[in-house]
Order: structure tokens, then C-alpha cells, then sequence
């Protein structure tokens, strides 16, 4: 399981286009968005809040996302394509060891790009730091493990690259929609909010303890019911080719 991993993370380090976009970009949106005098007044909109305060929980949801459902089914699937996997086959290791190891190189790297978007935030545009460390701490592995699963498990029915990306690609946008990333979440419908609350990446658990409160355990146990059910059918589904 080790060499798995370490090879996963040499890999992961090699790919450095998409690597550095996954770790850098949600940072360098927040320095983009923070150039905007407008956005770094307080509003009302955001409960006397900045909207660059505001906004923190979703560039985390963009992290999380991104990692999980754009990069991780499309490695898997170029190995299936390229044959990698077929001679893996042939080794005694079982297909939960690969996806695990993919789980934990790609979370490696979230937890990077969190910590250095919790940096810029707060040096650079005086952004509190997170108010309820432990609940943030359990929002992102939870949202985490929900979203990566159900990237494994496009990862692991996808036939090629392609299939993958474009499959990842419709479930991407439809978490960035229901996390707030395209919209600020009071824009949204009631029902929308909802959906987004429950759903993996888990915006709201991620901005309540952000500003400052426990998350809700309901929400936390549906992420975390989430990723059990698809890491499940991920590993049970997987092929090899």
C-alpha cells in the first residue's frame, strides 16, 4: 500500500499543469476576486459580512470538486487505456488498493491547497481564520469522502480518458451549481440550498464552521453516508479493462 502511494505521489507531482492548477487556482481566483474593491466592503447581502468572507467555503467546495471529480476519474481511465491497469491484473494486489491510493495522494493534495487558501485569505485580505477548526476539519474529510467516491466511481466505469472527463464534467458543474460556486447561495432558490446543504462537496457545513459554528450533524452523516455507498459500488464495480 505504501509503494502504491508513493508512486501515485510521483506521479501526481510529474503531471504539473494539473497538479499546480488543483493547488494553486483556488487561491489565485480569491486574489483575483479580492483585487475587486466592491467585494472586500461589507454588504448586507452577506449578513454584514465581505464577500471574499462569504465566498471561503466555496472555493473549498471548487478544491474538493476539482481534485475529486476532475483529475481522479481521469487518471484511473487513462490507465485502463493505456493498459497499465491490464497489467496490474496480473499482480496479486486487489482494485481497492489503487482507488485507495488515489484517495489519499489527490487528499494530500486538498488538504495543500486548503491550507494555502486559508494563507493568501488571511494575510494578504485579513480573512478570519476558521472559527470552528474541528468542524472544518470533519467537513472536508467528510465532503471529501463523498465527493472522491463518487468520482472512484466514474473512475471506475468509465472505458477511456475521454468517457471519464466528459461523465465527471456533468457532475462537476452540478456541485459547483448546488455549492454556490457559480451563484452566491442567497440567489438560490430554497430548494437549491437544500439539495446543496446535503450534497458532497458539503458548502454548508464548510461556511458554518468557517463563520464561526458547529456544523450540522445531519448534513455531516449524509456526506459521510455518501462516500461509504460509492466507494462501495466503486470498489465492487471496478475493472480492471
Amino acid at each position: 500500500m505504501l509503494r502504491i502511494i508513493e508512486v501515485e505521489a510521483r506521479l501526481f507531482v510529474r503531471d504539473r499543469l494539473n497538479s499546480l492548477f488543483a493547488v494553486l487556482f483556488p487561491s489565485l481566483l480569491l486574489l483575483v476576486l479580492g483585487a475587486i474593491p466592491a467585494l472586500r466592503e461589507p454588504s448586507a447581502e452577506f449578513g454584514g459580512l465581505r464577500f471574499i468572507d462569504s465566498y471561503m467555503s466555496a472555493l473549498v467546495v471548487f478544491t474538493l470538486a476539482f481534485i475529486g471529480l476532475q483529475r481522479v476519474p481521469t487518471v484511473v481511465a487513462s490507465y485502463r487505456e493505456k493498459g497499465v491497469l491490464r497489467r496490474l491484473s496480473t499482480t496479486p494486489m486487489h482494485p481497492a488498493r489503487l482507488l485507495a491510493g488515489q484517495m489519499v495522494v489527490n487528499f494530500a493534495a486538498v488538504i495543500l491547497s486548503v491550507l494555502l487558501l486559508m494563507l493568501v485569505g488571511y494575510v494578504v485580505f485579513g480573512v478570519d481564520l476558521p472559527h470552528h477548526p474541528l468542524g472544518l476539519a470533519c467537513a472536508v474529510v467528510l465532503g471529501g469522502a463523498g465527493t472522491f467516491a463518487l468520482g472512484l466511481v466514474i473512475a471506475a466505469l468509465a472505458p477511456n480518458a475521454r468517457a471519464a472527463g466528459g461523465w465527471a464534467t456533468v457532475v462537476f458543474m452540478l456541485l459547483m451549481f448546488f455549492g454556490g460556486v457559480y451563484l452566491p447561495r442567497f440567489m438560490l432558490p430554497t430548494a437549491i440550498q437544500t439539495i446543496g446543504s446535503y450534497s458532497p462537496p458539503g458548502v454548508e457545513a464548510l461556511q458554518q464552521a468557517w463563520l464561526g459554528t458547529a456544523p450540522d450533524w445531519r448534513h455531516l452523516a449524509i456526506m459521510g453516508l455518501v462516500g461509504l455507498v460509492a466507494g462501495t459500488v466503486a470498489a465492487r464495480t471496478f475493472r480492471w479493462e
